[in-house]
């Protein structure tokens, strides 16, 4: 019975052949034994207790108290670390072992089962904190990795839509020989300049820039071909149903309010000018610009100003242009020595606006004397800047564009459609646009489909206008995504006007002999070959053989070009021409700009104009070979050459070897001293040649400039 009572320890519960472990207890009295076992109880209880422990991750608390030397909220060394000492020697005598040194956490004799268990315990909670750690370190990497790739992929994708080029250009600096060039570029807009007055002879300035420069044979400007709409599109390289400035005149149905160019208290308020200019895009990036008059430049166009910028002044001579631009240019650089010292420094970007030719088309008539005196003036005028900028040495540093907005064709009582005899005025709201009508209807959704359907038939009996609404507008004008658009629209042809009795009645001037006014007009059809424009460009910018000839663009495109000649990267927009141009050629004599000639419109009954234009305004004009008959009552010098005419092929002056070219500052070693330099001897036969024609331009502007009137009157 006692062998029974011993249960799993006695050993008839062990196979006959298993080797028999001699007990201790057999060699201990009976008292001992028993205490053994209840302590051998306790000690198990405890030991697991150390193992739980040690499997968990202490709080703050328990690492605070551990800091100190307490356990359960004893200080290590009170009764129950004795106990646990003893327990432990206990166990270690029953093993044959020595007591083990006693660390922070536990045991650490490695060749203890028990300390072998507590270790796996601490290194299990290591392996899962590690393990914790890793998987963080590799989400942050993962993280860290996708935000690169969508950086370069952003990267990629922006330089794939702004390139910078060229490079070499951008990081090019040039010396006058006194002071240090950024990339700067003179940009000069003739305000109803219309391509074919290159070809009246008085312009030897403009025909110069042609023989050295690059230019298409004209540029088109943007539907309709007026000016606000027009210098806004130049300056964003956006259609005007993109940037908002649809017209001189328009209705915003979201403002309730009239947008008018001539009341400046309206129309130069920021609202109404939902585009980034080329000003804004260049101070963005650190490039100053300063603004000479451009329509919209005093709108405040959000977010920022102009460094310099000059007010609309109509009546300005034009010597006073010449002395801005030349001004800013005599500033002192970002690159001089003392720059710092200075509060004002030089601009990179200066654009003028003229608005003389475009003035006196609109009073006198594109095929007036007076209009002709007034091209030969603009023309001396830029003879004055190529001399300030000989003089500087700059001719050869600073680009030079010129532009227009749009032509100009001549007017006739003749020639105008009366707008109340086409529908009942009474179903208007309001007119927008001019010479060229859009109309907004009282009851739109009743009326349009059936005034549109009217007005069909009377132009088609007619043919002196067209009708749209907006979904049958041509695609071409690019003029139907824009709530400032009206819904229903008469463009006239060409020549022709649409007017109000209230404001001028057709039929009383007819019966009278009134003469209508304007004499001339333009927002027409902007492919018509009277609203072309010029584009001219010469400079570091445009390497490219002298009197490059470039296919024909529309100028959405000359925002881009603008920005590329500064080195600066464009704001979004329609254009997609880029630097470095690529031309077709070369201008040849009798096809080069302005040399085609182009039917202007004209009465029955002829009236003796000084021109002779082709009877049918829309008779094909595309005829190259068609070349434009010497003109009545030309005054100009016999010794100016034939358009187009290459510089090389062109006398020198003697002294043409004295003029020094200037000096890249350090430039890249690619860049050579340049496929796009000429020789001095252009900028000698140029200066030559101004100086005999600026006597002849002199004496025939005083002759008639007493006869002009209306003198500041604003640009249209």
């Amino acid at each position: 019975m006692a062998r029974d009572r011993d249960g799993l320890f006695s050993e008839k519960h062990y196979d006959d052949d298993a080797a028999l472990v001699p007990s201790e207890s057999e060699s201990e009295n009976g008292s001992e034994s028993e205490e053994d076992v209840r302590d051998g109880d306790r000690d198990i209880l405890d030991e697991t207790e150390e193992h739980e422990k040690l499997l968990q991750k202490p709080s703050r608390l328990e690492r605070a108290r551990g800091a100190f030397g307490l356990r359960d909220g004893r200080q290590e060394g009170g009764s129950s670390g004795k106990r646990a000492t003893k327990s432990t020697s206990r166990r270690s005598r029953k093993r044959g072992m020595s007591t083990p040194d006693k660390l922070e956490g536990g045991f650490t004799d490695s060749n203890s089962e028990d300390s072998f268990e507590i270790q796996a315990g601490k290194w299990e909670g290591k392996t899962s904190k590690k393990s914790h750690g890793g998987r963080l370190a590799m989400i942050y990497l993962a993280i860290t990795g996708l935000f690169v790739a969508l950086l370069f992929g952003a990267y990629k994708a922006s330089s794939k839509k702004h390139k910078l080029a060229p490079t070499e250009h951008r990081l090019t600096r040039y010396n006058n020989g006194t002071h240090i060039f950024r990339p700067t570029t003179i940009f000069i807009s003739l305000d109803g300049f219309r391509a074919d007055f290159l070809n009246r002879n008085i312009t030897p300035a403009l025909n110069a820039f042609i023989a050295s420069g690059v230019s298409p044979k004209y540029m088109l400007p943007s539907f309709p071909s007026v000016t606000f709409p027009n210098h806004f599109t130049l300056m964003t390289g956006l259609y005007p149903e993109s940037h908002g400035v649809v017209s001189n005149q328009f209705w915003d149905p979201e403002f309730q309010e009239e947008f008018w160019y001539t009341n400046v208290s309206v129309s130069m308020q920021p609202k109404w000018w939902n585009a980034e200019p080329l000003w804004v895009t260049a101070e963005h990036q650190g490039v100053r610009s300063a603004i000479h008059m451009w329509p919209g430049s005093e709108a405040h166009i959000p977010d920022v100003e102009p460094t310099y910028m000059d007010k609309y002044n109509g009546t300005e001579a034009l010597p006073r242009k010449v002395d801005s631009i030349l001004r800013w240019l005599d500033m002192p650089g970002d690159d001089d020595v003392d720059a710092a010292a200075h509060e004002d420094l030089r601009p990179q970007f200066i654009a003028a606006y003229v608005p003389n030719v475009d003035a006196d088309g609109h009073l006198y008539g594109p095929n007036s004397t007076e209009i002709r005196a007034t091209i030969a003036d603009v023309d001396s005028m830029l003879t004055m800047l190529v001399e300030g900028l000989l003089a500087r040495n700059l001719t050869e540093i600073v680009n030079m564009v010129i532009v227009s907005d749009h032509g100009m064709a001549t007017t006739s009582t003749s020639r105008l459609v009366q707008l109340d005899d086409l529908i009942d005025m009474s179903l208007v709201d309001h007119i927008d646009g001019w010479p060229l009508r859009g109309l907004r209807l009282k009851n739109p959704d009743r009326d349009i489909s059936i005034l549109y359907e009217a007005l069909s038939e009377k132009a088609a009996e007619s043919g002196n206008f067209n009708v749209y609404t907006l979904e049958t507008m041509p695609e071409r004008y690019h003029f139907t995504k824009n709530d400032r658009i009206a819904p229903l629209w008469i463009v006239p042809k060409t020549g022709w006007a649409v007017v109000e009795k209230s404001d001028f009645d057709v039929a009383d001037a007819l019966a009278t002999g009134e003469e209508y006014a304007p004499k001339g007009l333009h927002g027409y059809d902007h492919e018509h070959p009277l609203m072309r424009a010029i584009f001219v460009a010469r400079g570091p910018a445009f390497p490219h053989e002298p009197n490059s000839q470039l296919p024909i663009f529309q100028n959405i495109e000359v925002y881009n070009i603008m920005c590329d000649s500064l080195g600066i990267v464009p704001h979004p927009n329609n254009g997609t021409l880029r630097l470095p141009l690529k031309p077709q050629g070369l201008h040849s004599e009798n096809d080069n700009p302005g040399s085609e000639v182009v039917a202007d419109p004209v009465d029955d009954e002829e009236d003796g104009g000084e021109d002779t234009p082709a009877p049918d305004e829309d008779q094909d004009t595309s005829n190259p070979s068609t070349t434009d008959s010497p003109q009545s009552g030309d005054d100009s010098p016999t010794d100016t050459p034939p358009e187009g005419s290459a510089p090389s092929d062109t006398p020198q002056r003697d002294d043409a070897s004295a003029d020094p070219s200037p000096d890249k500052d350090n430039p890249p070693a690619d860049v050579g001293d340049g496929q796009h330099r000429t020789s001095s001897s252009w900028w000698s036969f140029v200066h030559e040649q101004l100086e005999k024609a600026k006597e002849w331009a002199k004496e025939f502007v005083d002759s008639i400039k007493g006869n002009k009137e209306g003198e500041g009157e604003p640009p249209v």
